[in-house]
Parts: structure tokens; sequence; C-alpha cells
């Protein structure tokens, strides 16, 4: 009884622990770049589909018009957050040959104001931020305190007597 106990209990602490999985995403190819908005004072207007996804606030899709640029896009997510990496911010555009990287140094932007910079969006756009090294250290530290957690419960349940 106290075996199997114990074996429950570490098999849901190891499916706890390493349950965490990576979230990849891929857009369908069914979807369309451009979507119609409509005549708006004699001049029509399309919206087109970005993501952007990674350490902003508010990480997804959206569906902005066709002239939005590359800073409202990351406005539009909340900006980015405290642990993002903002010298090295990728840019995947889809295109005929296959996807193109695109790399932003927005650090460098923000410091001297310098506009060519940051480029252009397209439609079908995907804007990666992705974390500092301090956020990648505090994703280790994370797992191996619960990782501790585990081992002293494991050592509480088999020292009962």
């Amino acid at each position: 009884m106290k075996r199997t106990f114990l074996m429950l209990l570490l098999a849901g602490l190891a499916i706890a622990l390493f349950s965490q999985t990576a979230v990849t995403f891929t857009p369908s190819s069914n979807i369309s770049a451009y979507t119609y908005e409509g005549i708006r004072s004699g001049v029509e207007k399309l919206k087109m589909n970005n993501y952007i996804l990674g350490q902003v606030y508010k990480p997804g899709l959206y569906v902005v018009p066709d002239d939005t640029d590359f800073l409202t896009l990351l406005a539009l997510a909340g900006g980015p957050r405290e642990d993002a990496k903002l010298s090295k911010i990728r840019v995947v555009r889809p295109s005929a040959e296959g996807d193109k990287i695109i790399w932003v140094n927005f650090k460098k932007y923000l410091e001297t104001g310098d506009t060519t910079l940051i480029p252009a969006l397209k439609p079908g756009d995907t804007i990666v931020v992705s974390g500092t090294i301090f956020y990648a250290f505090s994703r280790v530290t994370d797992f191996l305190s619960k990782a501790a957690i585990a081992l002293s419960v494991y050592n509480l349940v088999t020292n009962i007597k």
C-alpha cells in the first residue's frame, strides 16, 4: 500500500514537472494574408494578418490595416516584457522561396532613433521576441526548484514509518 502510494505520488510529480512542452505555432497556409475592410473616405482599405509571439504582453494574431508598421504592432501587443531580448528580434516573412528571417535591433533603434533599423511589415509576417539570458536562467532555476520539491517529498514519504 505504502509503495503504491509512493509510486503514484512520484508519477504525478514527474508528470507535473515534465509536462511543460514548448508551444510552436505554424500558420495555416490557407489563411489569406489580406482581408478587405471596405472603403473609407473614398479609399479602399485592406487588413493584413500578422503574428507576434514570445516576450510581449499580448502575443497572438493581429488583423491590422495594411499600412501598420513594426512599432505599432509591437505596441498593440502591449510592448516587450522586461525579459525580452531587444537587440535581436526576429521577423519571419513567408515567401515563395521559403521563409525569410529579418533581424531587428530594436535596442539600437531606441538608442539612436534610426528608422532605417525598423522594417516595413508585410502580410503574414511573424514577429518573434525572444527572452534574454536572464529569462532562460529563471526557467532553469524554476525547474530545479520543482525538482528539489519533488525530491524532498520523496524523501519525506520514504522516511515515514
